[in-house]
């Protein structure tokens, strides 16, 4: 059975809205946000990431979701997601569909709260990147992912105490640390729900 484009968008957006995210009560860590940008094409299913360039202050070259810190002006974390989004890729944000949050990430080596939000984009799109921050965007299929593609794991030691650090190879490209806790989380959320209801399959 074929499904529509639409199937797979509601079905994530059903699975989003039957957990209730966990919040980080961090007080000392920045607040921040990123966007998990979702399309469908006829290829399939895909996320969208930054690989950022040599020139930026902070984790130069490393594969990213697009969003940033929380500022000031910012009504809420959606809004700070949305607004570094369209800076770095320059996404619209009347183009963006929000289908749920995830849970917050903390990450104690930048002391930063991270929440992802999920939103459902246009396909095909004109982007238009941040030359200083962007160098170019990945397309990661992630119908492999749902159907069980394997994150490796590493254990580092941080203050003394050991840490599972997850990686994600695609094309060349890995992602790690951070943004592959961010990724597993997603795949994790709704890829059960997603082949419970038959949208995907373990063969997918």
């Amino acid at each position: 059975m074929k499904h529509q484009p639409g199937d797979l968008r509601d079905g994530i957006a059903d699975a989003l809205r039957s957990r209730v995210p966990r919040r980080a009560d961090r007080p000392d860590f920045r607040q921040a946000a990123v966007l998990l940008p979702l399309y469908q094409s006829e290829a399939g299913p895909h996320l969208i990431l930054t690989k950022r360039t040599e020139e930026v202050p902070t984790h130069k070259g490393q594969i990213a979701f697009p969003g940033g810190g929380f500022e000031e002006e910012d009504a809420d974390l959606l809004i700070t997601a949305i607004r570094e989004t369209r800076e770095e890729i320059g996404l619209d944000p009347g183009d963006v569909e929000i289908l749920g949050s995830l849970d917050d990430t903390v990450t104690v080596t930048s002391r930063h709260v991270v929440r992802p939000f999920v939103g459902f984009v246009p396909h095909p799109y004109t982007y238009h990147l941040d030359p200083f921050e962007i160098e170019r965007l990945i397309h990661l299929p992630i119908l492999p992912l749902f159907a069980g593609a394997p994150f490796r794991e590493e254990t580092w030691e941080r203050d003394g105490q050991p840490v599972i650090v997850y990686f994600y190879e695609y094309e060349g490209d890995t992602v790690w640390g951070l943004t592959a806790r961010i990724l597993k989380q997603f795949v994790e959320a709704v890829g059960k729900p997603l082949r419970e209801r038959g949208l995907v399959s373990p063969t997918s």
